[in-house]
């Protein structure tokens, strides 16, 4: 029998806003509620364990009742996951005259820490264990890296996978009797096979509101609230639901001290550019704590303030998704891009492909069976959404 999957809960934003804070507290007041839960750190800086005043590692460590912190360790998860594949790169790095400490490293490709998040994330998720799974992630941009891979690495499974590794098959005789190059054999292509096996469904779990949502957290600061917008609109390229803001480290209405006038008109200010920014998404407010917030109590404090009574757990809002629509005889491919503008977006259509560019990132949409072998007659960006006019069918010419 399948094990429902757990509630999802993505923390991102820019450094320092206090996106591990929100994270810890929120997962704490999950764990309150009754519900079995994880808080998982994907952040290099790994300031989770100082949130909980808790030393954390690669493996779960309890922090409170129903609640579980684990810090991600990619080197952790090398020997059982990359070991065939780091063996064969060694031999060619050996090959070309790279030995000892120099060719271990170059061994580990960029990359593979976020890879070996999302496979724990995803084991997390479907195990059973868990009825909430909390994600500290890294700041804004490794986050958006993170969360590109999937469709990045299944279309090289689909598309150049094969291909490699039937022209190894053909030609690793050839090489073998003309030079000493290491070949990789069908060991290495299965142990790549497996390797992306373990993120079989992470697109699917992460993109779909009702089980995964991402939190954008920001301080009321122009750089920070432009940065979060910008990924507000590359999450929504690659499907990625935001269901709140936090706005986070407000000055208290209580705080009267003349010396903080402009800073706090300053911050109403830009308190409105969230809420017209980021709407309809929900934004819930923190103030300023007058001490830091480490440990249970304060982080239990900082949970009351930023949820009330709402669930933590739950869909704070829905925004809607890719869809198909037939609109009279055309059929429009509808794409919400949330921020996004006319001079940023390229578009190109390949066979079946769809390619949406939105400043420097790129998503390969493959077309429905009812969009493809038809043109596109026209696009436009309509109040923060794409959309795509696709033409008649072309008729094939035997």
């Amino acid at each position: 029998m399948t094990q429902p999957s757990a509630r999802v809960l993505l923390f991102t934003g820019k450094g320092g806003v206090g996106k591990t804070t929100t994270a810890a507290a929120t997962a704490l007041r999950c764990a309150d509620d009754g519900l079995r839960t994880i808080v998982l750190s994907t952040d290099p800086a790994h300031s989770l364990a100082d949130a909980f005043d808790v030393p954390l590692g690669p493996l779960p460590v309890e922090v409170a009742p129903n609640l579980w912190g684990q810090q991600l360790d990619a080197q952790y998860r090398l020997e059982d996951a990359w070991a065939d594949i780091q063996g064969y790169l060694l031999e060619v790095l050996a090959w070309a005259g790279l030995e000892g400490l120099e060719a271990e490293e170059l061994s580990v490709l960029p990359g593979l820490d976020e890879v070996f998040a999302l496979a724990d994330i995803r084991e997390h998720a479907e195990s059973g264990e868990w009825d909430v799974v909390v994600v500290d992630c890294a700041p804004t941009a490794e986050t958006l890296r993170l969360l590109s891979l999937p469709e990045i690495l299944a279309w090289y499974m689909e598309k150049v996978f094969p291909t490699v590794r039937g022209v190894s098959k053909v030609a690793s005789p050839i090489i073998g009797r003309l030079s000493s190059l290491p070949v990789a054999g069908e060991t290495v292509f299965a142990a790549v096979r497996r390797f992306y096996d373990r993120l079989s469904g992470v697109r699917e779990l992460l993109t779909d509101p009702r089980r995964t949502s991402v939190r954008l957290v920001v301080n009321p600061e122009r750089m920070v609230i432009a940065e979060a917008r910008r990924t507000f609109t590359y999450l929504s390229l690659f499907g990625y639901r935001v269901d709140a803001v936090v706005a986070n480290r407000l000055i208290p209405d209580d705080v009267t001290d003349p010396w903080f006038d402009a800073w706090k008109a300053l911050q109403a200010e830009h308190l409105q550019v969230i809420d017209d920014g980021f709407a309809p998404v929900p934004v819930l407010r923190a103030e300023l704590a007058p001490l830091e917030l480490v440990g249970l109590d304060p982080l239990r404090g900082f949970a009351t303030t930023l949820y009330a009574d709402e669930d933590p757990s739950g869909l704070l809002h829905e925004l809607p998704a890719l869809s198909v629509e037939r609109r009279g005889a055309a059929m429009v491919l509808v794409l919400p891009l949330p921020g996004a503008t006319k001079e940023e977006l390229d578009l190109s259509q390949v066979d079946d492909e769809l390619l949406v560019r939105v400043g420097p990132y790129r998503r390969s949409i493959l077309l429905p069976d009812s969009l493809r072998r038809r043109p596109v007659d026209d696009a436009k960006l309509v109040d923060g959404t794409l959309e795509i006019r696709f033409g008649p069918r072309l008729v094939a010419v035997s």
